[in-house]
């Protein structure tokens, strides 16, 4: 079974521990459940499906009743309530003491850079502006972004992206990207940093609409009635479009200055296919477009 360094989700690790166990000799969730002192014999199971947390009182009776010691119980600790955290700035402050337990014990949190790159939108952005301004100091390419940051944050992105091996720098001091676009891929953490990244995108996509001139972005959208068929399919033609944008970008070595592309496709109502109610006027579907 794979160290618990290796896991950025506490249910697949208390799954895959209840797998091997009963892989290796006779084990069940009640057995599970009893040696960690659990009257219900179900409890570790519902937890692992998601659906209840584990209680905080019951942490580290969890932890050692899987084999974990001293900072492997720390370790899963601080991965439970990364997990459960609500809000952007607390899975930052949980992710980030992950990172301080591993390094002290010369471990590696496999998909801690990945995690990091996406939790924070001056990862994208300096990535993209460091190599178009060669010879630039980090002052210089803080004053070139329109969200306000300062050299320091900056120098510290840079110090990240070249040691996760995501920029390359150049022995004149100029840096260049060693792929051209970094995506998700099928990580275990991906759900918490990308969100966390959509999250602020938002915020920042908000912003330009009042201090950036209409010449320079542009805003569009629809407001329509879809089934889930017509769902899966613009989700398709929106992943067709991105290849397309994609094209567009590795065709043209030239970087004037960095945009975001935010394409969002979501929900305004509940499920409505159920119900009888005004059944006639929902069948004429109308959709306007919102510049």
């Amino acid at each position: 079974m794979k160290k618990i360094i290796e896991y950025t989700d506490y249910r697949r690790y208390i799954a895959d521990y209840y797998a091997d166990r009963k892989a290796r000799k006779s084990f069940t969730w009640r057995d599970f459940a009893k040696s960690a002192g659990f009257s219900s014999p179900v409890y570790l199971k519902l937890v692992a499906e998601g659906k209840y947390n584990l209680s905080e009182a019951a942490v580290e009776r969890v932890a050692e009743a899987m084999g974990l010691r001293d900072w492997e119980v720390d370790y899963f600790k601080v991965l439970v309530n990364l997990n459960h955290a609500k809000d952007n700035e607390s899975r930052r402050e949980y992710f980030n003491e992950m990172l301080r337990i591993a390094d002290v014990h010369k471990a590696t949190v496999v998909e801690g850079d990945s995690f990091r790159f996406f939790s924070d939108w001056k990862n994208p952005v300096i990535r993209e502006l460091a190599p178009a301004m060669p010879g630039a100091k980090p002052l210089e390419m803080a004053k070139a972004c329109m969200p306000k940051i300062t050299a320091a944050e900056v120098s510290e992105v840079l110090a990240f992206l070249t040691k996760s091996g995501l920029l390359k720098k150049n022995a004149d001091g100029s840096y260049t990207q060693t792929e051209q676009f970094v995506t998700t891929g099928p990580m275990e953490i991906t759900p918490l940093a990308v969100r966390e990244l959509h999250h602020q995108m938002g915020e920042l996509a908000l912003d330009t609409i009042e201090n950036v001139p209409q010449n320079q972005r542009h805003f569009s959208g629809l407001t329509m009635g879809l089934s889930t068929k017509s769902y899966n399919q613009i989700v398709k033609e929106i992943a067709e479009f991105r290849k397309k944008v994609a094209s567009i970008v590795t065709s043209d070595d030239t970087v004037e200055r960095v945009y975001r592309l935010n394409m969002q496709l979501f929900p305004m109502t509940h499920d409505v296919s159920g119900i009888d109610a005004g059944a006639k006027e929902m069948d004429v579907k109308k959709f306007g477009k919102e510049g």
